[in-house]
């Protein structure tokens, strides 16, 4: 990533490879250093933030508390979290659920001087309306857009609506390609149907300038190398 001339790395904490446990911080740090590039924390999108088993939250609360002490370490300044949904319960079951684990994990981050952010997810917290369910309750959650999740699982990209209620809490932006309905294909830019240009146009009309991972998952890198190339274009074009 620093070879293709990129500023930061969108570093995921998963077992068992980057498992949070066994990571090497220092070579992590080291790397880093040795190619000038910043990082941004991304946690596990299964752990059951949500579960009405307190087992199974309280364990999901310290995996990130592990999460937040080694991003910290690297030099991170955000943590992504992926909301969660109490299966067999209500709506409004898994919104408090959520919001009791976001906001004791706020109080962990805001120890360490970091930020905790709640990522869009297709099929439950996808629109305006259901993010402002975690959003509205705790003003420190910062928020992380996936803008190929806005365009699954929803009758319309739901991109605009987000940007338009909260542009002013984005913290980060993973951008990627897809086909609509329920399949998360992490395209390179312009392989799905989403409207790249419109994508960046709203979001340079929000006044956002931060960070922007390309998650593009391809065993060939020229699909992050190309998805790379025609956002930069279009960034100083739109």
């Amino acid at each position: 990533m620093g070879a293709a001339g990129l500023d930061y790395i969108d570093l995921t904490l998963e077992p068992p490879g980057a498992a949070s446990w066994r990571l090497d911080i220092s070579a992590v740090r080291a790397a880093l250093e040795r190619h000038s590039l910043r990082v941004v924390g991304h946690t596990a999108p299964y752990l059951p933030v949500a579960s009405p088993m307190d087992g199974l939250r309280t364990a999901a609360i310290e995996e990130f508390r592990r999460c937040l002490q080694v991003f910290h370490a690297v030099g991170a300044s955000w943590m992504n979290i992926h909301p969660g949904i109490a299966q067999m319960h209500d709506w409004r079951y898994s919104i408090n659920r959520n919001v009791e684990s976001l906001r004791e994990l706020l109080a962990d981050a805001q120890g360490c001087g970091m930020g905790v952010m709640v990522e869009n997810t297709p099929g439950h917290f996808n629109t305006a309306n259901e993010l402002g369910e975690l959003l509205e309750p705790l003003p420190e959650l910062g928020l992380h857009l996936d803008i190929g999740h806005t365009n699954l699982m929803t009758p319309c990209n739901t991109e605009g609506e987000i940007l338009a209620a909260f542009a002013p809490r984005l913290k980060h932006v993973h951008f990627h390609d897809n086909r609509g309905g329920n399949m998360d294909l992490h395209l390179a830019l312009g392989a799905g149907n989403i409207n790249i240009r419109e994508s960046v146009r709203l979001l340079k009309h929000s006044g956002y300038d931060g960070t922007i991972t390309l998650e593009v998952f391809a065993s060939d890198t020229n699909h992050l190398l190309y998805s790379r190339d025609v956002l930069r274009k279009l960034w100083d074009s739109v």
